[in-house]
């Protein structure tokens, strides 16, 4: 199984994480080339070598040129992403990024996600790091992201709501439940953006992990410490896909028995955006013989704090119950086929490394069916027609 593996001992951000992969082998021109798609004006992204304490990486700046005074929110950058010509995954990972932000920016300031005014979020440079992060993750194929301890920093710092501890009140909502450590250098270390990209990549949260590192590489921050080099260090590897293709999850369940059910299909696309790996109702009867609604959340541990507080604040429950367990899947691969549609992703699924699997994805089938006015099936069937049998 192909992994990322972050170590963020000095925490992280959205430039300090685009300068690792670029280390990594992303070719600055082909992710310029893609953020270019956003057709959005008035960027540049410079990337230079660098070093701290001795240890060389790449140091990366969004530069804007001109002054971007536009105060965005969630509709403005949904638009902006959704109009732009990015791979769907690309789309759909990049905001899954900004929801991390919009639902802790909501919950910190006590108003409906939808009203949630991104400030230095929203301005280019994050949009860049963030969307920019989504184009690298898919570039690198990877089946997993390992995150270690996070280093938030110490301090204060200056943002738009005045001169704030550290961390950032939106930062320390992002990163309930993952494991952190507070005070190792004197400035903001992690912020919301680089906090939002581990929340919303990683799939493991733990302190040692097991794989064989094929490459390491440093991205670097604009800070100068004394003591701890401001890198962010992201390895790329491979674990043992017979012995390591499972981990730990948690399952969030309710009843719910007084709710409309008009809002279940709104909220389980608010949790689907947050992070959730699955959600899925159940009918059941409850006591006096009332029918009601049994809401299962599927989701990585570092997940459910996030989610429990969306399905507080969205649904009528007053309690839920949590369930950690362990989750074994089939090592997975994603790789593209070229049809007369044009590029089509297709996932293929191995066992001790037989593939047992293969099959388009559906949002592209959806998307060609709606585009050309095909049915779904005779798209679906076409397609798998030229991925031909398992090998």
């Amino acid at each position: 199984m192909r992994v990322l593996c972050y170590d963020c001992f000095s925490g992280i951000s959205g430039d300090m994480n685009l300068g690792a992969m670029l280390e990594l082998g992303i070719e600055k021109s082909y992710l310029t080339g893609e953020l270019e798609k956003l057709n959005l004006k008035g960027w540049e992204l410079v990337a230079e070598k660098d070093q701290r304490h001795g240890i060389v990486g790449t140091k990366v700046t969004v530069r804007q040129i001109g002054h971007d005074h536009s105060h965005r929110h969630l509709a403005d950058i949904e638009k902006i992403i959704s109009d732009s010509q990015l791979d769907e995954e690309v789309k759909k990972l990049s905001m899954r990024i900004f929801m991390k932000v919009a639902d802790a920016e909501a919950l910190v300031h006590g108003i409906p996600v939808d009203r949630v005014h991104f400030h230095e979020v929203g301005a280019i440079d994050s949009i860049i790091d963030i969307v920019g992060a989504a184009i690298c993750f898919r570039a690198l194929k990877a089946d997993a992201v390992y995150v270690s301890e996070v280093e938030l920093g110490g301090g204060f710092v200056l943002c738009e709501h005045g001169k704030l501890p550290v961390p950032a009140p939106a930062t320390a909502e992002i990163i309930k439940g993952i494991p952190v450590r507070k005070g190792g250098v004197d400035f903001e270390a992690t912020t919301p953006t680089g906090a939002a990209i581990i929340a919303a990549l990683g799939t493991d949260f733990r302190k040692t992990h097991s794989l064989s590192i094929e490459k390491t590489a440093y991205g670097i921050g604009h800070k100068e410490n004394p003591d701890v080099p401001n890198l962010l260090r992201v390895s790329l590897g491979e674990t043992n896909t017979e012995e390591n293709t499972g981990h730990d999850a948690i399952q969030l369940e309710c009843n719910i028995d007084d709710m409309n059910p008009e809002f279940y299909d709104y909220i389980s696309e608010r949790l689907f955006k947050a992070g959730a790996s699955d959600v899925f109702f159940t009918n059941i009867i409850m006591k006096k013989g009332r029918p009601g609604i049994i809401l299962n959340i599927i989701c990585e541990t570092g997940r459910a704090d996030i989610l429990k507080e969306i399905i507080f604040r969205e649904s009528t429950t007053v309690g839920i119950r949590t369930f950690p367990f362990r989750k074994d899947t089939l090592v997975r691969e994603f790789t593209r086929l070229n049809t007369v549609f044009g590029d089509v992703v297709v996932k293929h699924s191995y066992l001790k490394g037989s593939e047992v699997s293969v099959k388009p994805e559906f949002e592209d089938v959806r998307r060609i069916a709606a585009e050309k006015g095909i049915p779904v099936k005779d798209v679906y069937n076409m397609i798998v027609s030229l991925i031909g049998p398992k090998k």
